[in-house]
């Protein structure tokens, strides 16, 4: 199997675990969106408690990937998106945290 079919399998059963309801399709498409990133243990998780990398998530995904803008109802789904993955979770991957917010703002078509 390949690290990036080890990676998709990873996601997938942090979806079926945690019942985020994600489709293999997106986590597939936000992963190759990722790039070699999703390799690396440190980038390929998001850490729920720093501000810089919550800020970047915002500013590098949302707003320049996802085309949003800015505004509080960005920092709310990133806080929605943290909780539901579990505060306590010392694995939030990027690749899952990036696909729920995508789905959360309709933009599942990005990476199809």
């Amino acid at each position: 199997m390949s690290k990036f079919a080890e990676c998709i399998e990873t996601y997938k059963k942090q979806n079926d675990e945690l019942g985020l309801g994600l489709s293999e399709t997106l986590l597939t498409g936000v992963a190759k969106g990722l790039g070699p990133s999703i390799y690396n243990a440190d980038s390929s998780k998001v850490s729920g408690t720093d501000p810089e990398e919550l800020a970047r998530v915002k500013n590098n995904f949302l707003i320049k990937k996802l085309g949003l803008s800015d505004g509080p109802q960005l920092d709310s789904a990133i806080d929605e998106v943290i909780e539901k993955l579990g505060s306590s979770n010392r694995n939030k991957y990027r690749a899952v945290v990036y696909a729920l917010l995508a789905k959360k703002f309709g933009k599942e078509s990005l990476f199809s």
